[in-house]
This record gives structure tokens, sequence and C-alpha cells, in this order.
């Protein structure tokens, strides 16, 4: 290592272990961290309580200079967290996030009012604006590379928003929808499990709101179905896709969906008769007749009207003919 490189890092270790105020425009200032100031008005911002400190963020929002309003607000909950004043500083500091399009720090300092200042008067217009950044990134929005850069899409860190929204305020106004989003974004992960959970969650939770529950109750079933269709021979989910879907007929037959769902039911257990169809030949092939016996028969209860119950009926007669003992 070169003398120039050691010098430069003793320096840095020195700014590290001894923050002191530097000249403009980069200035520290302990307990709030670094800034930049223009010549001439370093500290000019600054003042000693709390309530005018708010007055100076509130100001330099107004005027939409979300830089000074953003360092006044961090001022007053840095300085005076304790204060009154210190709620509205931190829902100031969101609203300059979000303001200058940085919506993911923007979500966390809201949240930060949720878990702080659970009382403070923003609380539900704070939910709100969580739920419409939350739903910007469901609509494709990138996510920010150092908070500047937009570089990738999550669906992981999206529902995990939505999570945090309904944890926050779990009946809150926007919770029933957030819930339902947060199964969405699984679902846009094809992780359709967890997306069955959420929407299982929502009908649970809301069961007293029916265009929620019912909403839910579907989308839980399609999920099912979509997980079927990833997984050969899995009839284990199919089944519970047609027990969610006649769940939901059962609970709202008014619904504009139960004939949807009456077909979905109908492709569902043809797949299932298909299914068993195949495990029964494989079992046929390997002359494993007690096995094929079994699943023909399966194939016929699944879906009688289906082309596979005819040639399964066929193939079980034949089976049965060739292990039927002589002379019965």
């Amino acid at each position: 290592m070169n003398g120039r490189s050691v010098r430069l890092l003793l320096i840095a270790a020195c700014v590290v272990m001894f923050p002191l105020r530097l000249p403009a425009p980069l200035v520290f200032t302990p307990g709030e961290g670094w800034t930049y100031e223009p010549v001439g008005g370093e500290g000019k911002w600054q003042r000693t309580r709390a309530k005018d400190q708010l007055d100076v963020a509130q100001a330099a929002f107004d005027q939409k200079d979300y830089n000074l309003a953003l360092k006044a607000a961090r001022r007053v909950v840095a300085m005076w967290p304790l204060s009154d004043y210190a709620p509205r500083a931190q829902y100031l500091a969101g609203r300059c996030y979000e303001a200058k399009h940085n919506d993911e720090r923007a979500f966390r300092e809201y949240q930060k009012i949720l878990e702080k200042y659970p009382k403070s008067e923003n609380v539900k217009d704070v939910l709100q604006r969580q739920y419409e950044i939350a739903n910007r990134y469901l609509g494709g929005q990138r996510f920010k590379l150092w908070g500047c850069l937009p570089w990738f899409r999550s669906m992981d860190k999206t529902a995990e928003m939505f999570e945090k929204i309904v944890a926050s305020g779990p009946y809150s106004d926007v919770a029933p929808q957030a819930q339902m989003k947060a199964g969405a974004a699984r679902e846009k992960q094809a992780h359709y499990p967890e997306a069955v959970k959420a929407y299982e969650l929502a009908a649970d939770r809301y069961h007293d709101r029916p265009q929620v529950a019912a909403d839910a109750l579907f989308k839980a079933a399609l999920a099912y179905q979509h997980q079927a269709a990833t997984v050969e021979y899995d009839q284990n989910t199919a089944a519970q896709a047609i027990a969610t879907l006649t769940d939901f007929m059962t609970l709202y037959p008014d619904d504009p969906r139960v004939a949807e769902g009456q077909k979905i039911i109908a492709a569902l257990k043809r797949e299932q008769a298909h299914g068993s169809f195949n495990i029964a030949a494989y079992y046929e092939k390997n002359r494993k007749w007690d096995g094929a016996l079994v699943y023909y028969n399966e194939a016929l209860l699944q879906d009688p009207n289906s082309p596979y119950a005819t040639e399964a009926r066929q193939r079980l007669d034949a089976i049965k003919k060739r292990v039927q003992p002589a002379g019965k």
C-alpha cells in the first residue's frame, strides 16, 4: 500500500472517530448525520425549539424544498423524539422521500410512525400512503439501487409491504385489500401455497365483509388450480381447489362467478380423472393389478362422464377377467 493510500485511510478513520463540523457544503451534526449546506447558510435553518424547527420543515415542504424540509424534520425527530412535534416531523420525512420518488425509503419512514407513534393523527393517512406505494411496486415499479437507480422488481418485497400494512392496522380501511394484494404478489411469484394462505386469511379475518370474503375464497381456489397445474398428478391440490370452489358457491350462490366456478370444477374433475387413469395405466403396464383396479375406479368416480371414464370401464373389465380365478 503506498503512502497516499495510507494517508487517506488515516483521514477517513479520524472523520469516523471524531465527528466534527466540517466546512460547507458538507456538515456533520452529532445525532443527525451528514448534510449539505449552501456556503454562508450553514445552520441557519436550525432552531432551538421543536415547534420552531417543525415550522421550518413544514414551510420548506410547502415550498417544495424537500431537501431542506427533510433536514429540518429529521432534526426534530433526532433532537426531540418524545415531543408532541416528533410524529408530525416523522410524517413530513416520509412525505419528502415520497415527493423525491424514493418510495421504498418513504415506506420505511412511514413505518416508523406506526411503530413509534401509533396514536399519531396521521396513522390513517400513513396506511393509505403505504398501500399506494406497495400498489405501485405490485404494478411493476422497480426498487432502486442505493435509493436512486431503478434496478429490480421484487414481488417478495412487495408482498412484505402489504403484510406490514395489515400487521400495523388489521382492521383499517385499507387492510382487507392489502391482504388480498399480498396474495396477488405471491401469485406473481408463482408461490401458490403462500398466495392461498394470504387469500384464506382474508376470507377468515374479513368474513363480515361479503365482497372481500367471496373474492378471497374464489382467488384461493384459483391459486389452488394454478398450483395443481404445475405438479403432475397433484390430486390433493386439485381436490382442495374443488372444495374451496364448492364452499364459495355454497356461501355466495348469487355471486356472478358461480357459473365460472362450476366450469372450473368440471375441468378439475376431468383432470383428476386423467391423472388417476395415467397412474392406473402405469400399474397395469407393470402388472400391478390391484393398484390398476384402484386407480381406474378412481377415474370413474372423479368424472363418470369424461372420455377417460369410458376407457377406464373397459380396462377394469379386462383386468378383472385376467385376475379372476377360473370358474368364477
